[in-house]
């Protein structure tokens, strides 16, 4: 295929939204019901809500476009080396799901030839999409009513800004002296977990956020959506998010990314 028209990509985001709508029901028929809770061999919890919700959406992705690749985090690759690659995470935020707590999300995004297309968050339990992508723009989605652009808020002093710090538990084990640097860091400092802390970040009502121990079906869904709001997003280095990665993402506005990566320098 040669270079995607805006036509394009606007047909991709709309196939994205719909097999998103289509799996949801897989996800909320769980959610604040009884079920039983399973450990990964990393110890991270996985459900049945889980399961049929990835399996949903790769039968949507399959039936739609057969020559696409799929990276999911419960049944894995499948053609990884295809030109459009789709990235699932089914339930982004488990512990949060099996509490009956409703900041989780499913992730959703599509790479032509490794470069996002569109990136998704929907929160069934909050009734709201995050969705945009390079030339869409970013958007939330909350019917009946239209959806509503999403800009990062770039006015704020540095000394007033409020960092979210997702996986704070895990910064804390692993590089505590960090965590620490991040906590003296602006006016506010908030513990956050999943992916609505994206969906925050890019409507403008945190001003960074910094995550850790996150797979390419967590962060690469939510970078377009960042990226078309008007914001950075890269690894704690500065280097560009693909496939590969340690897992350790800073995002914000131009000037609060460039701060962050500069708080962040001496524990890369």
């Amino acid at each position: 295929m040669t270079e995607l028209t805006q036509a394009d990509r606007a047909a991709f985001a709309a196939d994205a939204r719909a097999m998103l709508a289509a799996a949801r029901s897989s996800s909320m028929r769980h959610f604040r019901r009884p079920f039983a809770v399973e450990a990964k061999e990393d110890e991270s919890p996985v459900t049945v809500a889980d399961r049929e919700t990835e399996a949903a959406i790769r039968a949507e992705i399959t039936r739609r476009f057969p020559g696409h690749g799929i990276l999911g985090e419960e049944y894995g690759t499948d053609r990884l080396d295809a030109e459009f690659l789709w990235l699932v995470d089914p339930i982004d935020g488990t512990k949060s799901f099996i509490s009956g707590h409703p900041m989780w999300g499913t992730l959703l995004a599509l790479l032509h030839r490794g470069a996002p297309v569109v990136g998704l968050v929907d929160a069934p339990a909050l009734g709201e999409l995050a969705w945009g992508g390079p030339g869409l723009g970013a958007w939330l989605a909350r019917p009946p009513a239209p959806d509503r652009a999403l800009r990062l808020r770039t006015d704020v002093a540095p000394e007033a800004v409020f960092i979210a710090i997702n996986e704070m538990q895990r910064i804390l084990t692993h590089q505590p002296e960090a965590l620490d640097a991040l906590l003296a860091e602006g006016r506010y400092q908030r513990a956050t977990a999943d992916c609505y802390s994206y969906v925050q970040l890019a409507a403008g009502w945190i001003d960074g956020l910094v995550d850790y121990g996150l797979q390419p079906f967590d962060y690469l869904p939510v970078l377009p959506i960042v990226e078309a709001a008007g914001g950075v997003m890269t690894d704690w280095a500065g280097g560009p998010l693909g496939l590969q990665g340690d897992g350790r993402i800073v995002a914000g506005s131009p000037t609060v990314h460039a701060r962050l990566l500069a708080v962040l320098a001496p524990f890369v």
